[in-house]
């Protein structure tokens, strides 16, 4: 109701103070609209600060702050607004009252493919700051929490703060070459994250907590294809539970505290099995440790017997869900090379085939055909991505694209030159998009 939404904000404001508000509200600002421009976040943030300074004064009109939020919601569905553009505004903008305000706050457009945010050499970060101070700190706010947008608000917070921090005092200092060292030294483990959290709060949020399970158990997979189905299964529920708890919390510590007790489970569990994961699990410093393990490329294929496939009966029983989740882990640990947005879409045809066949007249008949179809096409189709990501994981870029323009020719005996040309570029983006662990999830679900 009313009052919630302006207790809510003044509370706030006078707990943080107007710089302090302000700088929150440029990080949540641009997080939410994070392909917004400098300048529309910009509007946006004079508006919000002002309202609040204005209505959250004591003895300020009760009615201010709701005549005030009313106008700025106006001002959003003006056709010449000003504020970050979003195709669900318009469905807002038809409602009224609290309902439209509601809904124009709850817009956010989805994160940016790829963090933008580069780090200018220390200099530059000086030469920048001493020019115009207040204007670099905003505009690196935004850069900053446009680029991580999916990062837990206090892990933005915390880290933009102790960013802008080092930059004020080494700028000012006689050594700012040794002092910038020791800050980003002492930075480090919050830099690593930010960076981790915001790839598994993307992944959360594009997929949802039981397919971020499932990313995570073919992710460690492809990691120690030796360990089994039960020993990997809690460890990527565990990673999931991380996310549903931390991602969307305000508990300054939350993802940090939770995903250092993931590691040690994680270290515990696989250390004594494989000595990548033992390599990665000696130092001292768990947060290096999980962004060790994170970026572990997948092991070379082994040898394994052909996985045994999933009875019609068991696909459609109470625990279905569990034998076609341990069946396409089978497929990850046999494929290493598979991408991530591939066996997330092997997952999303795994729960509507079983929504097909399960629910159909004749569920024997039903799986009989999609698997014909299935040895047909996908086995084949898996194979070929598996391979393709390996040979980009092998070769430089360059002889990558080389080797791959050679198997494409070979493979249509006389192709006229533009559609090969096409189908390499196809490939080559493809891979460099996508093989990679960090792979956008929602940018390679559409390239698949």
């Amino acid at each position: 109701g009313k009052a919630y939404v302006r207790e809510k904000v003044c509370q706030e404001y006078k707990i943080l103070g107007k710089e302090n508000f302000r700088t929150l509200t440029i990080i949540d600002t641009s997080r939410k609209y994070s392909n917004g421009t400098f300048q529309e976040i910009g509007h946006l943030v004079r508006e919000i600060v002002s309202l609040a300074e204005t209505c959250c004064a004591d003895g300020a009109d009760p009615s201010c702050y709701d005549a005030g939020s009313t106008a700025l919601s106006e001002k959003s569905c003006g056709a010449d607004s000003p504020f970050p553009a979003h195709p669900g505004a318009a469905r807002c903008c038809g409602q009224q009252g609290l309902e439209r305000k509601l809904c124009l706050a709850a817009l956010r457009h989805p994160p940016q493919p790829l963090p933008r945010f580069l780090q200018p050499s220390d200099s530059e970060l000086c030469h920048a700051f001493r020019l115009e101070p207040r204007e670099f700190a905003d505009r690196f706010l935004y850069e900053y929490a446009s680029s991580y947008s999916q990062a837990p608000l206090p892990v933005l917070l915390a880290s933009t703060t102790t960013f802008l921090s080092m930059v004020s005092t080494c700028c000012i200092s006689p050594t700012p070459t040794a002092c910038f060292l020791k800050e980003k030294l002492e930075r480090k483990t919050l830099s690593l994250l930010t960076l981790t959290s915001n790839r598994i709060c993307s992944r959360f949020s594009a997929y949802g907590k039981d397919k971020a399970s499932f990313s995570s158990l073919a992710s460690l997979a492809q990691k120690i294809p030796t360990a089994s189905f039960e020993e990997l299964l809690p460890l990527a529920e565990d990673a999931a539970e991380v996310a549903s708890q931390c991602c969307d919390s305000m508990a300054e510590d939350c993802m940090q505290k939770k995903l250092l007790e993931h590691t040690a489970r994680v270290c515990s569990a696989l250390s004594a099995r494989d000595g990548r994961f033992a390599a990665c699990c000696r130092g001292k410093n768990l947060m290096e440790n999980h962004f060790c393990i994170l970026a572990m490329p997948p092991a070379p294929a082994t040898r394994l017997p052909e996985p045994p496939e999933p009875t019609n009966k068991e696909l459609c029983a109470k625990e279905g869900a569990l034998h076609a989740t341990r069946f396409l882990f089978e497929l990850a640990r046999r494929h290493p090379n598979l991408p991530e947005a591939i066996l997330a879409k092997l997952y999303d045809s795994s729960v509507k085939l079983r929504g097909e066949c399960c629910s159909s007249k004749d569920p024997s008949a039903c799986w009989d055909s999609k698997r014909q179809r299935i040895a047909a096409e996908l086995f084949p189709f898996l194979a070929k991505a598996d391979q393709l990501c390996g040979l980009y994981h092998k070769l430089p870029f360059l002889e990558f694209k080389k080797g791959l323009r050679d198997s494409l020719a070979q493979a249509e005996p006389e192709p006229s030159p533009a559609p090969l040309e096409q189908l390499l570029e196809q490939r080559a983006s493809f891979a460099s998009s996508c093989c990679l662990p960090d792979a956008p999830p929602l940018l390679c679900a559409s390239k698949v």
